[in-house]
């Protein structure tokens, strides 16, 4: 099975001219849904910080709460799938319009067109800013109410008691939900965002390529602060007695600790146009074992050192990456785990393409560090292997599908790949990449060499 794609073939939809085409949702799905159901809506309520809403949207808006609102046509003659409303304050009705309803449009369209000939999947777009008093929850029913009209008011439905069906989020927060109940909506919650947001575009591949890249710039310059550390003992075999921990390295004559690692890092992410987003996990020696390690350690040699990065693009789509270090090892506990821990992502990559059960890659990445002698199903406070093998990223860091949960791989998956061992005592190991499911394999999205001792490269 090839792990790589022709170039020309991974290029064609990637940058023209210096940049990127835009990013577009396709609402279909969601109208879709809505019928299946054989509901009236679909609304979704939340801030600049709800990743669900950014991506139906594509409207990064304020830190208040705002709405969605999608309805299905229900007029076979009408040149349009459905209308989407995208409810916002009025001060952010110019962004609202360039990011939510202009992005939208199909630049092919005739420019007579009308309707929902003039966007690209058939979905009327447009913003609302009445009732700017009122809470999101309300301001959504409202839509609901205009939009689908008083029909139904006083008609019995598929709620058995007049009430609206209307597809929610399960996610929606409580507030909004009782307004809209209020309103006379019967909520039902539906995964079809999730699903949508799992299988990604080739735009969406290009943006999380762009930020695998600044990544893996970042993982290169912790590996060069590494390699120009330096050991202040006699070396490995120069340890103290007695189980005593060795003095730390020093870096450009301070100790070198996770933190000044972690700056590190950042600044070459910050240079690459990408937020470290809280994200950029180090630990060293037992806290290399903490898989969310954000504190300061020093970092010593003969240990390993943990670097997990994690930062967020521009149009919020995440980078995922991790390598594992170990400054003047002696070839014990750290160079078994190494070993077993890249063996098992070999054996989880040799997995890899559509139609394999998401589990499938998980279980041999678990069956091959069980024959190096780690537990595969250890907790998170004992030794072994203590999380799933991979999971989902896009506009979350952690979303659809997990490689440890139900469903099948599909093109256009975008996963990591990250077996890794730890003991509380000793520290961690881990690989991870992230890959592209494509047709007939997968491809790195971004790579990066391996090798335990760092090196300047």
């Amino acid at each position: 099975m090839s792990g790589d794609r022709p170039e020309s073939d991974r290029r064609a939809s990637a940058e023209s001219a210096g940049g990127f085409r835009p990013l577009r949702t396709d609402l279909a799905p969601v109208v879709e849904a809505i019928r299946t159901a054989g509901a009236s809506a679909f609304v979704a309520v939340g801030d600049r910080f709800d990743d669900g809403l950014r991506y139906l949207t594509r409207f990064a808006g304020p830190d208040r709460p705002y709405a969605l609102v999608v309805v299905p046509s229900d007029d076979e003659a009408v040149d349009r799938a459905g209308r989407a409303v995208l409810c916002t304050p009025a001060l952010f009705r110019e962004q609202a319009d360039r990011e939510f309803v202009d992005a939208a449009r199909d630049p092919d369209a005739d420019a007579a067109a009308e309707g929902g000939a003039r966007f690209h999947d058939g979905v009327v777009r447009e913003v609302r800013t009445e009732g700017l008093g009122d809470h999101a929850g309300e301001r959504a029913a409202a839509v609901v109410d205009d939009l689908v009209g008083g029909e139904e008011s006083g008609e019995e439905t598929d709620t058995g008691d007049g009430d609206r069906a209307v597809l929610t989020p399960a996610s929606i927060a409580h507030d909004a939900a009782v307004y809209l109940e209020r309103a006379g909506n019967d909520l039902a919650s539906t995964d079809a965002v999730a699903t949508a947001r799992a299988r990604k575009t080739p735009v969406e591949v290009d943006r999380i390529r762009r930020v695998q890249r600044a990544t893996v710039e970042g993982l290169g310059r912790a590996e060069a602060v590494l390699a120009e550390s330096e050991v202040v003992d006699g070396g490995a075999d120069a340890a103290p007695a007695g189980g005593d921990r060795r003095p730390p390295l020093r870096w450009r004559g301070e100790p070198l600790t996770t933190e000044r690692l972690r700056r590190e890092v950042n600044r070459v992410l910050a240079a690459g146009g990408v937020r470290d987003a809280g994200n950029t996990v180090i630990g060293a020696g037992p806290s290399a074992a903490d898989l969310h390690y954000v504190g300061d350690d020093p970092i010593r040699p003969g240990e390993t050192v943990l670097l997990d990065v994690s930062p967020r693009g521009p149009d919020g789509y995440y980078g995922d990456a991790t390598r594992t270090f170990v400054v003047d090892g002696d070839g014990g506990w750290e160079r078994r785990a190494y070993v077993a821990v890249e063996a098992a992502r070999e054996a989880a990559l040799d997995e890899v393409e559509p139609g394999v059960p998401a589990k499938t890659v998980h279980g041999e990445a678990a069956a091959e560090l069980t024959a190096y002698g780690f537990d595969p199903n250890a907790d998170e406070d004992e030794a072994g292997f203590t999380h799933g093998t991979g999971h989902g990223v896009g506009v979350s860091l952690h979303e659809s599908p997990s490689l440890s949960g139900a469903g099948e791989l599909r093109p256009g998956h975008v996963v990591t790949v990250e077996p890794g061992v730890y003991d509380p005592d000793v520290g961690g190991v881990r690989l991870e990449d992230l890959i592209l499911v494509t047709d007939d394999g997968y491809e790195l999205l971004a790579e990066y060499p391996f090798g335990i001792v760092p090196e300047r490269r």
